[in-house]
């Protein structure tokens, strides 16, 4: 199931400004990767189909995953992300730099909110509600999750209206812990953006915090 919707996610042409964006980046490139060919399409997820920690983030980054075709990577939000997991022991290996470099995840899967790169990194509400299906699909498919982590508002907020609608959504707060239900736990975290990690909003021993609650809340689960 995950395949086919992994087809479908790169396939898709609902949201007009965002492909434009895409191809667009796609054939200018950023001159320290002129060389390469940029991914340029919708990015599907990534990560153990069995997983029990689920990561949403934002959207692809433009010279990140609408370059290299995998979500989180190319990029530093994925040097800190899978280094993070890599401690954590979700993870092969500590880098994520291309589609092929070996990469794997154990018990972790990595998804965004939105599938395209959106312009000044700013999806519009109509684009966030047209990607939606997607990630609804995704949580559907992943059936083995007990945890997921939410990089950033959005995320959070984006998954706290389509797992909790009717509850009123708690204030934005770094290593908070819900229980959406007795069963699925969500763990709030800053998004490992250039804007929140160069300021120092966001530490590495602070993100690092979230994977070791993470591993801790589905020990509670085995």
């Amino acid at each position: 199931m995950i395949e086919t919707l992994r087809s479908s996610i790169v396939s898709c042409t609902q949201c007009p400004r965002l492909r434009n964006h895409c191809q667009k980046i796609a054939l200018v490139k950023r001159k320290s990767y002129r060389h390469e060919t940029y991914w340029g399409k919708p990015v599907p997820g990534f990560g153990d189909p069995w997983a029990r920690l689920l990561i949403v983030g934002l959207a692809p980054g433009a010279h990140g995953a609408n370059r290299t075709g995998r979500v989180v990577t190319g990029d530093r939000s994925g040097e800190w992300l899978y280094h993070a997991l890599y401690k954590a022991g979700f993870s092969n290996q500590p880098q994520s730099v291309g589609i092929n470099d070996g990469l794997c995840l154990s018990d972790a899967y990595v998804t965004c909110i939105i599938k395209c790169a959106p312009p000044e990194n700013k999806p519009l509400p109509t684009e966030i509600n047209h990607c939606q299906t997607h990630l609804i699909q995704e949580l559907t498919a992943l059936k083995n999750v007990h945890v997921i982590v939410a990089l950033g508002e959005v995320a959070f907020k984006t998954i706290w209206t389509l797992l909790a609608p009717q509850q009123t959504i708690p204030k934005f707060c770094h290593g908070k812990q819900i229980f959406l239900n007795p069963k699925l736990c969500l763990i709030v975290s800053y998004h490992p953006s250039q804007q929140n990690t160069f300021t120092g909003k966001l530490t590495q021993p602070q993100f690092q915090s979230i994977f070791t609650a993470a591993k801790t809340q589905l020990s509670l689960f085995l």
